[in-house]
């Protein structure tokens, strides 16, 4: 099996697009001052979330471009575009809904809710016929370690970049839907 350069780095820079979104909410609740266990824990969470999401995403898209053909293209162009344009609108909101103690059950509710949009991609990919194993490596690992550099940053700066990593995230998952829908 050789090695696509263009779809694996395609796939690269939608994981980090994805990954953008926990990056900005690790960088405002970095300012809570964890632990560097609690700082690693919530990484993985968020990381082993970002691969299970896509894969669920990627067996439901496999599905619908089997039984769906040309339409599921074009639904799944569309749902980036929505996803990236939605990215861009919450990110101009005044309230975030991510209020949840990063600890326990919360947790869990924080990483599900984080990763909620790579299921959209995941869906995408998945009536694209993207590679299962390639897509779900670029995702997890992206996802950990920009939760991980968010959390660590926000320990040190007092949230600047929150807004502009995810307008950055949003604005890339559109452009990429567009270029699925246009066939570019």
């Amino acid at each position: 099996m050789s090695i696509d350069w263009g779809e694996l780095i395609t796939l690269i820079i939608m994981a980090f697009a994805l990954g953008m979104d926990a990056f900005s909410i690790g960088l405002g609740m970095g300012m809570y001052k964890l632990r560097l266990r609690q700082i690693a824990k919530i990484g993985l969470t968020i990381g082993v979330f970002h691969i299970i999401m896509p894969l669920l995403g990627m067996i439901a898209g496999r599905f619908l471009s089997d039984n769906f053909g040309a339409i599921a293209g074009i639904i799944g162009g569309g749902l980036l575009v929505i996803l990236g344009m939605q990215m861009i609108w919450s990110s101009f909101k005044s309230e975030h809904g991510y209020r949840i103690t990063p600890v326990g059950f919360g947790l869990l509710i924080f990483a599900l809710s984080v990763s909620l949009d790579s299921f959209s991609v995941g869906l995408s990919l998945g009536i694209y016929q993207a590679r299962t194993v390639v897509v779900l490596a670029c995702f997890g690992i992206m996802a950990t370690c920009l939760t991980w550099l968010g959390l660590l940053i926000g320990r040190k700066v007092q949230g600047m970049l929150g807004l502009y990593g995810e307008v950055l995230g949003g604005g890339i998952l559109l452009v990429f839907g567009l270029k699925l829908l246009l066939n570019i």
